[in-house]
Order: C-alpha cells, then structure tokens, then sequence
C-alpha cells in the first residue's frame, strides 16, 4: 500500500450533496464527507472512476471525534497535512470496507 495520496478539494453538483468534498487518485476517486452530530464526519459516498458512485447512506460508521477535528482543521488550512489526513481517509475506508466495492479500494490502493 503506499504511503502517500494527494488529496484535493472539489466542489459538487447539488443533486451530491455533503458537507466536504475531495478527490485523489488523479481525479480518479471522489469522497463526500458530512457532518452527523456529535461534531463527528462520515464518508458518505465514494466514486471510482471505471466503477460509479458508491453510496454509504447513513450506513458508514463515523470518523472518531479527534479524527474528525483533526479532518476539519486541515481542511481548514487548505489541506495543509496530507500525511495525516491520508492517515484519517485510510482509517475510515478501512472502517467502513464492508460498503464499499472491495475491487476498486484494491485497485486504487486505498485499503
């Protein structure tokens, strides 16, 4: 697995609604992140390019709350710590793996 993911931020359409949007994998992989209480974040859905749009729903299980602070601070700071937040993203992939298309996270690395 390799170390590092580039991360960016992205907007949109409005029929995608969330609260964070990034991408990586040279635009290959969105990830829509949303606030959900408890001042935590859950990945929402994530797209693959060669495989569509997965969506979590309200399934997935929520970034912890220091990993959510954590997340929202370096977006905040224009993604400012791509390691740790390559670290976070992992964590909640692996987390939630079960929802998500086991082919595509091997194929884009990101399990």
């Amino acid at each position: 697995m390799p170390n590092e993911i580039e991360f960016f931020t992205t907007d949109m359409p409005t029929t995608r609604p969330a609260d964070y949007y990034l991408g990586c994998c040279d635009g290959s992989v969105y990830m829509d992140f949303v606030n959900c209480g408890q001042e935590q974040i859950r990945l929402k859905r994530i797209s693959f390019d060669g495989y569509g749009c997965c969506d979590l729903n309200d399934e997935a299980i929520p970034l912890s709350q220091h990993d959510s602070q954590n997340f929202k601070e370096i977006i905040a700071a224009n993604l400012s710590d791509q390691t740790l937040l390559a670290s976070i993203v992992r964590k909640t992939i692996l987390e939630n793996r079960k929802l998500i298309w086991k082919d595509a996270l091997l194929e884009y690395t990101l399990v």
